[in-house]
């Protein structure tokens, strides 16, 4: 996006509701999980809903919007399927072995990872308060989650946890690059197609477990996951993503935890603690300390797509 349409504040705004509406995810994806929807499915549902739901819509009213360079077909790929199939897939299976605040503590290790990305791979200078502020974020998230009580932790939902991290950070760089070339709505209806594809490769639909979402409470739940909890929220960051540099938005992401913490209280019963409360003031004072900031851009925006064309052919999908 040309810098004098970007809008920081509009971005953090942007990042700050998708962390809110992932939050109330984590509750709602866990009610159906301990209803026996394995966490496979639950993210083989989530992307087919969401994509349905948004091939629909652009059919009828902005086809438009269905196209993309036959070069960005395979980047398209990369981002669904990495960066949507399998950190919706780890986060689930994490969050099914783990707390939640837990699970949600090691993925939001991500913006560590692309802070270091950016610095060793790109060899780029990064403003010492980025990297004070994710200090204060994994600091503050390890407080609210209570990650010091090792005897809560499951090797596998850590080790799960660590793939969302690391497919999480993924997301946030294909998702900056994606935002310089098309609207977040272009992006995500090939990226949820490629991801719905993935899915029905490794899990065919026929298979699927429909008898678990036969109940109204059920049915409701599903149909939140894939709308308030994946379409609303990722469209959000993906527009974030075109007004400040994913280096930022992630760390505003890690809101998620304290507030997932918030929403658990309410609504799964848990109850929080002195260290919890500390830790989220620290997770909101490192957002708003980096909101105060002026982004440098040369230094943090992750490097754009190379194009080998200067006349790619756009691709349409076929509504």
């Amino acid at each position: 996006m040309d810098a004098r349409r970007r809008s920081p504040r509009l971005g953090y705004l942007l990042a700050a509701a998708a962390a809110t509406l992932w939050a109330l995810n984590g509750s709602l994806a866990r009610l159906l999980l301990d209803d026996g929807l394995s966490a496979p499915r639950l993210a083989q549902l989530r992307s087919l809903v969401s994509f349905l739901i948004l091939l629909a819509a652009l059919a009828a009213t902005r086809r438009d919007l269905l196209r993309v360079h036959a070069e960005d077909l395979p980047r398209m790929a990369f981002l669904g399927i990495v960066g949507l199939a399998l950190v919706h897939a780890s986060y689930f299976l994490a969050i099914s072995r783990l707390e939640i605040g837990a699970a949600l503590t090691i993925q939001y290790t991500g913006p560590l990872l692309v802070l270091l990305w950016l610095r060793f791979a790109h060899g780029r200078r990064l403003p010492g308060t980025l990297w004070a502020a994710v200090g204060l974020t994994l600091a503050g998230c390890f407080l609210v989650v209570q990650a010091y009580d090792v005897s809560a932790l499951d090797a596998v939902g850590v080790g799960a946890a660590c793939v969302a991290a690391i497919t999480f950070a993924i997301y946030a760089v294909a998702g900056e690059r994606a935002g310089h070339r098309y609207p977040p709505v272009t992006t995500l209806v090939w990226a949820f197609g490629f991801a719905s594809l993935f899915w029905a490769v490794v899990q065919p639909l026929w298979s699927f477990p429909v008898a678990l979402l036969d109940s109204p409470r059920n049915a409701a739940l599903g149909l939140g996951v894939a709308v308030i909890g994946t379409l609303v929220p990722f469209i959000c960051m993906v527009e974030a993503l075109r007004h400040i540099p994913a280096t930022r938005a992630t760390i505003v992401a890690t809101l998620e935890p304290v507030l997932a913490a918030l929403l658990a209280l309410l609504i799964l019963g848990e109850t929080l603690a002195a260290p919890q409360v500390a830790g989220g003031l620290l997770v909101i004072g490192a957002v708003i300390w980096v909101q105060t900031q002026r982004p440098a851009l040369e230094q943090e925006a992750v490097p754009a797509y190379s194009s080998k064309t200067s006349h790619a052919v756009p691709i349409q999908a076929d509504p």
